[in-house]
Formats: C-alpha cells, structure tokens, sequence
C-alpha cells in the first residue's frame, strides 16, 4: 500500500454538501478529487485553475441616475463623432464573451 498522510481544511459546510453531491453523481470520492487536484498542481506547477473575476453584470438603465444616464449617453455620442462604431456582430460578440448573453 501506498504511504499515505491525512489532510485536514475547514470548508464551508454548504460547499462541502453541494461539492461532494457533484462528486458522487460523478462516481468520485471526496478523497480521489483531492488526490486528482494535489496531481494536477504538481504535473502544471501551480493550481490547474482559470482564477478570473466574474464578468461584470450589464449595467440596468432603470438602475442609473439621470447624471449617469446621461454621461453613458455623451460617451456614446462621442464615439460616434470620432469615428468609433461597431458591427452587429462585433457587439454581439464582446456581450458574449464579457457577458454571457
């Protein structure tokens, strides 16, 4: 048998709850995903993670002051004057990929 050591972390229960429910439906014990993770941080010499902010939220015109309203409005307009426009697809595109939408 292989040698073996304990590792003990404190989680959230409800983490723990929700991850290990994942991990069964995956046929995978709690044990085995940590030794799947302590491999991986090994094999790429850091944690095998896209550590990243969440994309911010669009921003809701209801939500907005009639000052920020009308500030987005001018930064608009002023791109438009200065050449800056974009396709419907280009649009589509970044709400995308910094949205989800």
């Amino acid at each position: 048998m292989a040698n073996t050591t304990a590792v003990y972390a404190r989680i959230d229960s409800s983490l723990k709850n929700r991850a290990e429910t994942i991990l069964q439906q995956l046929g995978i014990s709690p044990s085995s995903a940590i030794q799947m993770l302590y491999s991986q941080i090994v094999l790429t010499r850091g944690l095998p993670l896209d550590l990243h902010l969440p994309p911010p939220a669009p921003t809701a015109i209801g939500s907005m002051s009639r000052a920020e309203l009308d500030a987005e409005l001018q930064h608009g307009l002023n791109s438009l004057e200065s050449g800056k426009a974009y396709t419907e697809e280009e649009v589509e595109t970044v709400l995308a990929k910094e949205f989800g939408i």
